[in-house]
């Protein structure tokens, strides 16, 4: 289905999604004792009344997220210094906050904690902007990594991601404003995907990191021989076979990681993997997981720029040599189940 324009998104969906909430809120009694009364016919632990209350709860995070936005348009002149440092700086704090508010929510509601081993993004060189670079596997990995990024490591993220995210109102308007990019595969218009993530790249400060996902979008078997499939069809024998190797990630696509090293050779390079969702691949495995009562175990490895190879091919059979560590390191951390404790632990920070 081909994307709205910008003004029906922000003229028709955002208000609907502001009157949606109200009226959930409105009503959220009569939807919570309905879902109670529906639990005992659904097997596992209150599966209906957490599913209602989460998205009851993410309809209200949207709408206020976008009250939010429209009351920093207001202040900011009526959006005439929106762009301004000031102003930029504001909305990487609004996604700081409204991120951390919906980790803790799904955290609590869902059993899930989320521990990090490795380098962290903030301390492996300050001063230094970063290409972060993960994998894409499961509902909501995205939104954890940027959390990670805001919230955890004081970094200003800027995020390649799919055209389709902008269906939802409040990603629409807060990431349209900062310097993000949204693409569509195979319509980028007069200039290439390489060309629009190379323009994005350019400019990194001490601060920033630029995130992409080169397998473009999350693991799932099909996609998986798809892509293998491509790589022989395009004559890349090699390529294929270094792939078929790989058992829980896509082949990456390389283009979009050469133009931002070439748009940023000062900035080091952080390789993210993570478990725990990879297995909630449709909305059936999603449904059939809650409560999903899991650990998320994140883990990031940091290479400077002096150790970036220089050329093309040197470079991608550098990311292929990183990418079956990261699938080496996921066969090792299948996730776990986890007991229901009485007691919320903390994010926990672990070193190998």
């Amino acid at each position: 289905m081909p994307m709205p324009p910008a003004w029906v998104r922000r003229c028709v969906f955002a208000p609907l999604v502001v009157v949606l909430a109200g009226v959930l809120v409105s009503t959220l009694p009569l939807w919570l004792i309905a879902a109670l009364a529906a639990s005992p016919l659904v097997p596992g632990h209150l599966r209906v009344p957490r599913l209602v209350w989460l998205a009851i709860v993410y309809v209200v995070w949207d709408a206020a997220a976008l009250v939010a936005l429209a009351a920093l348009w207001v202040v900011s002149g009526f959006g005439a210094r929106i762009r301004s440092p000031r102003f930029q700086r504001a909305h990487y704090v609004l996604t700081g906050r409204f991120l951390a508010a919906l980790f803790w929510i799904a955290r609590w509601s869902l059993h899930l904690t989320v521990d990090v081993v490795g380098t962290d993004p903030d301390t492996a060189v300050p001063g230094r902007p970063e290409i972060v670079v993960s994998r894409h596997a499961g509902p909501g990995d995205s939104f954890i990594l940027i959390h990670a990024l805001v919230n955890w490591f004081a970094r200003e993220p800027r995020i390649v991601l799919k055209a389709a995210l902008q269906w939802d109102p409040a990603v629409d308007v807060l990431l349209n404003r900062l310097p993000n990019r949204f693409i569509s595969p195979g319509r980028t218009g007069t200039d290439t995907l390489e060309q629009q993530i190379g323009e994005l790249a350019t400019g990194l400060d001490d601060n920033d990191a630029f995130v992409i996902f080169p397998e473009g979008g999350n693991f799932t078997p099909r996609r998986r021989t798809r892509a293998i499939a491509f790589l022989r069809d395009r004559g890349l024998h090699d390529m294929a076979v270094r792939a078929q190797a790989l058992r829980h990630v896509l082949p990456p696509k390389p283009g979009g990681l050469l133009a931002a090293l070439d748009a940023a050779p000062d900035a080091g390079v952080i390789f993210v993997a993570h478990t725990g969702l990879d297995r909630m691949l449709t909305v059936g495995d999603v449904w059939r997981e809650l409560p999903m009562d899991k650990q998320l175990l994140m883990k990031f490895w940091s290479v400077p720029p002096e150790e970036v190879p220089r050329g093309e091919k040197e470079r991608v059979a550098w990311l292929y040599d990183w990418w079956a560590r990261i699938d080496e390191w996921i066969e090792q951390h299948q996730p776990q189940p986890r007991p229901l404790p009485t007691v919320w632990p903390q994010r926990r920070r672990t070193r190998p």
